[in-house]
């Protein structure tokens, strides 16, 4: 049934593509709503972005989980693991705990801190800074060495 509806599902070789792209936006949207409400002043507006920032760190779990189950299975040389595939972890468990820290926070001084306000905008800034460079190394294992995919043969060798 899912497979007539949507006929891409069939070619993945696991749910990790269909996660990963919550927490980015859900993450972007809740920094954007947080700078929204300090320049606002609207309460409206921190609730927002609390509420997207727990669903970015429940959706950083996910994609870090289904990433973490898929890694044995993804077919990608030794040299593509080693200086991608690693620091695309590394980055993506970074993401995670700091969005956990974040969220912890926001959710003792809900919504939005008032101490320390201009540092917790700040660390969303790291925390999107952080999370776009390991989405970029997962990009380029996908785009660049067909980790999602058999559009080609495998495995491709590491190249600058």
């Amino acid at each position: 049934m899912i497979e007539k509806l949507f006929p891409g599902i069939a070619h993945l070789q696991n749910i990790h593509p269909l996660v990963v792209h919550f927490p980015i936006a859900f993450l972007f949207g809740c920094v954007l709503f947080y700078v929204l409400a300090l320049l606002a002043r609207k309460e409206l507006l921190a609730f927002t972005a609390f509420f997207l920032l727990l669903l970015g760190t429940v959706g950083a779990a996910a994609a870090v989980g289904t990433g973490i189950y898929a890694e044995p299975g993804v077919l990608l040389s030794p040299s593509v693991r080693g200086h991608l595939l690693a620091r695309h972890e590394d980055f993506m468990l970074s993401t995670l705990c700091v969005s956990l820290i974040l969220a912890v926070w926001a959710a003792i001084a809900r919504p939005f801190p008032k101490r320390g306000r201009i540092l917790f905008i700040l660390l969303l800034f790291v925390l999107l800074g952080i999370m776009s460079v390991g989405a970029d190394y997962g990009a380029r294992m996908v785009y660049d060495y067909n980790a999602g995919g058999n559009a080609c043969p495998q495995p491709i060798e590491f190249f600058r």
